[in-house]
């Protein structure tokens, strides 16, 4: 079960005290559209009422306009984009390790599962307010790669740096990876590991195995 429960198409009035199912499928109706245009500008509140088979005031209940609706929908994708980097990042055995498993399943994530990155990056109007990015949907994800990163750097396996500023390059990186690999699958692509160890030990330094701090080429 995905973070985002597939409600079914048409449903039979929700019994008192469920009404947080029902928002459950409204956001996964919301999704589903978002899966299918990946732009926000084909979202609609009516849309949304006849993809879940409700009466359109009922989306008021739960949301106070499009804009809740479609924050809601992309932190529900980014928790499951998080929790799939996590249990990569979980299971390795040092900051390095940790820094290429997340970094492999971010991409393994937007490959296998291309209409929810889809629903992530498409063409969207909910976060271009002034909300911090830490406090968005997508800052979380986002900041474990900064942490790994930051780790890989106290540990002397990466060379010193802000890694925020790392972070942010390697993310534009292997969001240029996943994009590229699904709009041109024929072309020799290397294996993904090791096209994301290229992009590692380029922009951060990262080296194979454990170097000491004097082993790191510095940056410049």
């Amino acid at each position: 079960m995905t973070g985002i429960e597939r409600g079914a198409r048409r449903r039979p009035r929700s019994p008192q005290g469920e009404g947080g199912r029902l928002r459950a499928e409204l956001i996964a109706a919301a999704d589903r559209i978002l899966e299918r245009t990946g732009d926000e500008e084909g979202l609609s509140l009516r849309a949304v009422a006849r993809e879940a088979g409700v009466a359109a005031p009922s989306i008021y209940l739960h949301f106070a306009d499009k804009r809740a609706l479609v924050w809601a929908v992309l932190e529900a994708r980014f928790a499951e984009l998080a929790a799939a980097v996590t249990d990569a990042v979980a299971a390795a055995p040092d900051p390095a390790g940790e820094l290429r498993a997340g970094c492999l399943a971010y991409c393994r994530f937007a490959l296998d599962h291309p209409g929810a990155y889809r629903v992530l990056f498409g063409n969207r109007t909910a976060l271009t307010d002034d909300t911090a990015f830490e406090q968005s949907p997508g800052g979380n994800a986002f900041f474990i790669l900064v942490d790994g990163i930051r780790a890989c750097m106290d540990a002397g396996v990466a060379r010193p740096g802000d890694p925020l500023r790392a972070a942010t390059n390697v993310w534009t990186a292997l969001h240029g990876i996943v994009s590229l690999r699904s709009a041109a699958p024929s072309f020799p692509w290397p294996p993904l590991p090791e096209q994301i160890e290229d992009i590692l030990a380029g922009l951060v330094g990262l080296r194979s195995g454990t170097a000491a701090d004097g082993d790191v080429p510095a940056a410049g």
